[in-house]
């Protein structure tokens, strides 16, 4: 499996079982209708396990353009990677998002809640106001960023070896994500990658969806700008302390 090849799977996998636990909690008619923020931040927590085991060996399943950027900042990723990681990314993104809308299809007819419907895809604020917002997934992604460089040591790069202990390497950054969705994401719902949110959300808008309502693009900068800033923070303090 190439690296381009294991970050798209990998990504597409997160999204498939991140978005899917949301489908799963807010869509009407579900079997998990209404079981809650521990099952929805659980359940991003085991989908970054999932994706990292799948991708890690062959591209150091980054997943996310906020770690690809973070690493070549930092000078541990070649800069003429980063397109292709990202692309990558956003085309499993957008591929996962396309398998909840199949899979939760007849839910998705039978929810009226547009709020719901798009939540199903992508974040949205608790409460707008793009400075708090954009300040909550700056500190959201740095967190993920700078702990990720010391689980690593910075060496997330492609490699044919399992996971330090195998697919029990997964466990800290499903950990991570984990403590971040409880800790940190009441407030904008912790999107902490930009491929996670901008590809589902150009889905929303082009799949046929019952009570769609907007994508809210006026917000779609939030998450793409908020990780990217938290993880060139991450990666400049990572350098001067190392």
């Amino acid at each position: 499996m190439s690296p381009f090849i294991a970050e798209l799977i990998g990504t597409m996998l997160l999204i498939l079982l991140g978005d899917g636990v949301v489908a799963n909690v807010l869509l009407n008619d579900t079997k998990g209708n209404n079981s809650g923020w521990i099952v929805i931040t659980t359940a991003w927590g085991l989908a970054v396990f999932v994706g990292i085991t799948v991708a890690g060996p062959y591209s150091g399943a980054h997943l996310n353009p906020a770690v690809t950027i973070g690493l070549a900042i930092a000078g541990k990723f070649a800069w003429a990677s980063v397109l292709p990681y990202i692309a990558a990314q956003m085309i499993g993104a957008c591929i996962g998002a396309f398998l909840v809308w199949l899979m939760y299809y007849d839910h998705f007819q039978r929810t009226n809640d547009p709020g719901f419907v798009l939540a199903c895809f992508c974040t949205g604020p608790a409460v707008r106001n793009y400075v708090s917002n954009i300040a909550s997934e700056i500190i959201g992604s740095f967190v993920l960023i700078f702990v990720v460089f010391y689980v690593t040591k910075g060496e997330i790069i492609p490699t044919k070896t399992p996971i330090g202990l195998g697919s029990v390497g997964a466990v800290p950054v499903a950990f991570l994500v984990w403590v971040i969705g409880l800790s940190l994401g009441g407030t904008t719902g912790y999107a902490i990658n930009p491929a996670r949110d901008l590809g589902p959300r150009i889905m929303h808008a082009i799949l046929p969806v019952k009570s769609k309502g907007s994508s809210d693009w006026a917000y779609s900068w939030i998450p793409i700008l908020g990780p990217i800033i938290g993880a060139a923070i991450a990666a400049f303090l990572y350098m001067h302390l190392n």
